[in-house]
């Protein structure tokens, strides 16, 4: 056991702190990855994705697979108290992801914080763009929605399926389409 340790320890000692954080982090999302579903597994996924770096509350719940993205990003992902995120959340989090307390994340939900800039100079590349995605508190965001850079999606508002959030949401509404629109409010309950 102490033999397998070092040999953990020697693999997460390159040569800079940014790699050693990126190696770590792969290697705790790739295990996250791999645990089972049930109790057992959603507790293990839990603590392996705190050690790849991501700020999880309390009681938040992942069902796993998630995907990270660029390496080393998962420091800049923040998931509140009970939030549900279902399989195949992928966080493109270059720019940083807020998810507030009791937020429903359903599957293959993308959360996408880079993009480019649309001018361009002939002869180089389109210059890239990062900004923050928040969504607040008691939000529910259904299956296949994508969350696009700078957007911020007020509390208690809903994401329909397969929607694409261009600009920001407000509060107690529900939003869907290409690109996503109002489509209703929604009541809060006493």
């Amino acid at each position: 056991m102490a033999a397998t340790l070092r040999a953990v320890r020697r693999a997460f000692r390159p040569a800079s702190n940014h790699v050693r954080v990126m190696m770590r982090e792969a290697f705790f999302v790739w295990l996250a990855n791999h645990f089972s579903r049930g109790k057992v597994g959603t507790k293990a996924r839990y603590f392996a994705l705190k050690l790849a770096g991501l700020k999880l509350s309390g009681k938040v719940i992942v069902m796993g697979p998630v995907t990270v993205m660029p390496p080393g990003a998962g420091k800049m992902i923040v998931i509140g108290t009970r939030t549900f995120l279902n399989t195949n959340v992928r966080f493109g989090a270059g720019g940083g992801i807020t998810i507030g307390k009791f937020a429903q994340i359903a599957p293959n939900v993308s959360f996408e914080t880079g993009s480019h800039e649309l001018d361009f100079a002939p002869g180089r590349s389109r210059a890239p763009v990062t900004a923050p995605i928040v969504v607040e508190d008691h939000v529910w965001i259904g299956a296949g929605a994508i969350i696009l850079p700078g957007v911020t999606i007020g509390r208690g508002a809903v994401v329909a399926a397969g929607a694409v959030v261009t600009r920001d949401v407000a509060a107690k509404v529900v939003v869907g389409g290409v690109p996503a629109k109002f489509l209703r409010h929604v009541d809060e309950q006493p």
